[in-house]
């Protein structure tokens, strides 16, 4: 994950008001790529117009979690472009959120999006909130604590200060100050790195809470690389005016999901059938084109997918 800032002060200030732009995803051969195409928006795809499907909402309606006729999703909102605040400061915005609210619309169910720290947000599904929608990659760990509804595809990327002044190379970042999000995929290949460093040549792992705080962590000089989701680097990067540079290729690309409580049946097929119509109806698709993310498209949600690339 990652964050943008066209001026490290209003960075500082609003972790999530700094990005605007470029995302990327994956080709349909699978190899993840800055998307050229993304654009300048702080505006959610209209889905007012999404029409209940009633089946489905008498499914979801029979969720163990679900009441009130509302939707509760849990995301770390500093992470554009896929769920960040708009420039008021307390709009939720991105591609998660119009997917959240389409899915809730589809469900004749009213969202409601809760502010929660990524690491929480897993321990928490089931009681705090039904859902969980950001940017999560499927792994096997997490597989043990939740159940996932796939829809969407991203890799990882690194980044560096125009120019890489430190003279990293991703094969190698022994030496070098890396700066993750607490209790992301991210931070547990930098934990792994660091420990295969020698002692001579040790690498700093520095957590954050927030992606935006790990992104201006290297954009101020504190960190030398950051290493995060592919769309939100990229969305990052392109709001630095060109002080913030990939380093190398995508890595890993891997499949994202939609957290539900582990064994809410009736909660997985509502969510699955939901996230499929919208993919098939063409919804889905809008919404990745709005936010420019469309090369990480999926064509099927599937219920804890087997194959996780």
């Amino acid at each position: 994950m990652s964050l943008k800032f066209k001026s490290f002060a209003a960075l500082a200030l609003s972790a999530a008001m700094m990005f605007s732009v470029a995302a990327c995803g994956t080709t349909d051969s699978g190899d993840a790529k800055i998307d050229s195409k993304a654009k300048n928006t702080t505006v959610g795809y209209d889905v007012s117009t999404i029409k209940k499907d009633d089946e489905l909402a008498k499914l979801a309606a029979s969720a163990k979690t679900v009441k009130d006729g509302e939707l509760s999703v849990g995301m770390e909102l500093s992470y554009a472009p896929a769920e960040f605040y708009a420039e008021d400061g307390k709009t939720p915005v991105g591609y998660d959120v119009d997917m959240s609210k389409a899915i809730a619309q589809t469900l004749g169910l009213k969202p409601k999006i809760v502010s929660s720290m990524f690491d929480t947000i897993v321990p928490s599904i089931g009681s705090k909130y039904d859902l969980g929608i950001t940017a999560m990659t499927i792994t096997e760990e997490r597989l043990q604590s939740v159940d996932f509804v796939s829809y969407y595809r991203a890799g990882s990327t690194w980044a560096v200060q125009k120019g890489n002044p430190k003279k990293l190379d991703t094969s190698d970042m022994c030496g070098a100050k890396i700066a993750v999000q607490t209790g992301t995929v991210q931070e547990d290949e930098a934990n792994k790195i660091a420990k295969g460093c020698k002692a001579d040549k040790k690498a700093e792992v520095m957590s954050y809470k927030r992606q935006a705080e790990a992104a201006t962590a290297v954009a101020t000089g504190k960190a030398d690389v950051f290493y995060a989701d592919s769309p939100v680097a990229g969305y990052a990067i392109s709001q630095t005016d060109g002080q913030l540079e990939a380093l190398g290729d995508v890595e890993g690309v891997a499949k994202q999901g939609i957290a539900i409580k582990k064994g809410d049946q009736q909660l997985d097929e509502a969510v699955q059938k939901a996230v499929q119509k919208l993919m098939d109806d063409g919804t889905y698709m809008k919404i990745l084109k709005h936010w420019g993310v469309e090369s990480g498209a999926l064509d099927k949600a599937e219920i804890n997918p087997t194959d996780l690339n």
